[in-house]
């Protein structure tokens, strides 16, 4: 329930820097009644600031008056300055209070004490607090001109081009929530279609980070074929040396070379004894042959002839000569003998060696090779056992890329999202099609109620004709059968008409949306109205005060409707300032 309470004023419009105010939270009908004391009072109503209070109630809640007013006209003229509306209010048991002024220009909005910051306030006009004031009202300012605050200054209803009559019926009859909801929706599609292009985005980035990894995986495996390539080769001629090295039984080629030296050894002192056997037979041969010369010598000798030139010696030296041919008959024996000793020493190691036989086959030269061949084999077999156990540099890094570097796409988020799309879009067609069932359904059972409360309206207050809302939100007004036009009426019969059709469109708001305690019928009564029309409306605002508790406020100028009301609200008038009856406590 939207419940207006207090209202002050103070240099607003004729109030001057007295504040004033007034208490709505009451269940009655008050009179309100003018008396312009500067035009003499007795009778003089006119201009005393009776629809000033229905100007400031709009002006707090909507930052603009009922009428065209500009703003800073709105400011006590005498005064000029310091303008200042507040009004507390509830909604839904929750409490308000705004507070709006101009010079200074101010725009303050409490809910329950709390002053509620706006990050737009800007010389005291806030669009982001009046947005939040009027979602707490769920009232625009047409519905509240035509439901709330009835004037003889607001154009009315059936006055209205037919696009401003179809505005108000729509909002009336919760057409513009879908609207509205078309509005929401159409913001979160517009969200929905960023999410996807962010999504496919998003998509196409890991694609193109993905294609990059793919390549550096296919490099790396190139790689790593030509690392597998290039240690198999490696292997692969290791293993063949090896092969080669093994089919060299080294023991045995050691072992040859072993026998080879022992051979050579036996060759070189067979040789050595070769030659020494031979140069002892010379040298034996020599010697018998001295030994033969010297015994043939001394026989000839023994014969007393010179065995040189074959002449006698004399004895003496016969003698001499024989002596020492046979000293060297004796040495010469001796050295043959000597050597035939020799040589029977030399031929017994000649044959004790025996025969030298051939040389041990080797495959190396040297001994020395056959033991680095030795060697070799064992460090080739360590080369290949290392590289049998080299672990492919770059498998690791491959699987690690797969496994973490690659991201998996999915389109699962983009298929929600725009499943999502085609929903709001449906939607939005359900909301904004002129031919949705729902705007149909809604437009069929509240317009069916809006037509129930005029048609009773209307015949509570005495106007005879027919007036219905038709399907495509237009209205047809009938006399005894005679179509008509609002301007057909008389003054009267469209002041009936006005207050039925407001009444009968507050009935279809508090239906739908929420009860509103206070409503104001600004000289709508006093102007071109019977009596029968007056007494019908009297009764009517009087029943709704009474049996729905409602804060009614008659503005009127007609005297005779003092004793007809319990409650009277004197606005008075003097030396150019406006005062009410205090019904509040002011500050």
């Amino acid at each position: 329930m939207i419940n207006i309470k207090n209202l002050t004023v103070k240099n607003f419009m004729s109030v001057g820097n007295s504040t004033q105010g007034i208490n709505f939270d009451r269940n009655d009908l008050t009179l309100v009644l003018g008396e312009n004391l500067d035009l003499g009072g007795d009778g003089s109503r006119n201009g005393t600031g009776k629809t000033t209070i229905i100007n400031a109630l709009s002006y707090a809640l909507y930052g603009t008056a009922l009428s065209n007013i500009r703003k800073d006209n709105l400011v006590n003229k005498t005064n000029a300055k310091n303008m200042l509306v507040s009004l507390d209010f509830s909604v839904g048991g929750k409490e308000y209070k705004i507070e709006r002024g101009r010079k200074p220009n101010a725009l303050r909005f409490y809910v329950d004490s709390q002053e509620q910051e706006a990050t737009d306030n800007a010389q005291g006009d806030s669009r982001e607090t009046q947005q939040a004031i009027e979602r707490t009202l769920g009232l625009s300012h047409d519905m509240f001109k035509h439901i709330l605050a009835l004037n003889t200054y607001t154009e009315p209803f059936l006055s209205l081009k037919a696009n401003d009559q179809r505005t108000i019926i729509e909002q009336l009859l919760g057409i513009t929530m879908l609207s509205e909801r078309a509005d929401r929706i159409k913001e979160l599609n517009r969200e929905t279609k960023d999410g996807i292009t962010q999504e496919e985005f998003r998509i196409r980035a890991v694609q193109e980070a993905n294609k990059r990894i793919e390549e550096q995986i296919e490099s790396l495996k190139r790689r790593q074929t030509m690392w597998s390539t290039k240690h198999t080769d490696e292997v692969d001629k290791l293993q063949t040396a090896l092969v080669e090295l093994q089919k060299i039984d080294i023991a045995v080629e050691i072992q040859a070379h072993k026998d080879h030296a022992a051979w050579d050894q036996r060759r070189k002192d067979f040789n050595e004894l070769a030659t020494a056997i031979s140069r002892c037979k010379l040298d034996l041969q020599r010697e018998q042959k001295t030994v033969a010369k010297l015994s043939k010598e001394i026989a000839t000798l023994e014969s007393h002839t010179c065995h040189t030139c074959g002449q006698a010696f004399h004895d003496e030296k016969q003698a001499i000569v024989l002596a020492d041919k046979h000293k060297e008959l004796a040495e010469a024996t001796d050295s043959a003998v000597a050597y035939s000793a020799t040589l029977t020493e030399l031929q017994t190691a000649s044959d004790a060696i025996g025969e030298i036989g051939k040389p041990p086959k080797m495959f190396y030269d040297h001994e020395e090779d056959a033991i680095s061949h030795r060697t070799t084999l064992a460090g080739l077999e360590q080369q290949i056992a290392t590289k049998l156990t080299d672990v492919d540099p770059y498998s690791e890094q491959i699987e690690e890329m797969q496994a973490q570097a690659l991201q998996e796409v999915s389109y699962d988020l983009v298929n929600e999202l725009t499943r999502l799309q085609e929903h709001q879009e449906f939607l939005l067609k359900l909301l904004t099609s002129k031919d949705s069932f729902i705007r149909k359904k809604i437009i069929e059972q509240n317009l069916s109620y809006l037509n129930t409360r005029l048609t009773y309206y209307l015949d509570r207050i005495g106007l005879p004709h027919t007036v219905v809302f038709q399907n495509d939100l237009s209205v047809s007004i009938e006399e005894l059968g005679r179509e008509l036009d609002f301007d057909n009426l008389s003054r009267g019969e469209r002041n009936r008409l006005i207050l039925s059709m407001s009444w009968a469109f507050r009935d279809v708001y508090e239906s739908l949306y929420q009860p509103i305690n206070v409503l104001f019928i600004d000289e709508m009564i006093d102007s071109g109205m019977d009596t029968q029309g007056v007494e019908n409306s009297l009764a009517l605002l009087k029943h709704m005060s009474r049996e729905r508790h409602k804060s009614i406020w008659l503005v009127s100028h007609r005297d005779e409707l003092a004793g007809r009301v319990e409650n009277i609200l004197k606005v008075v008038k003097e030396n150019g300032f406006t005062s009410y009856n205090a019904d509040v406590e002011l500050a």
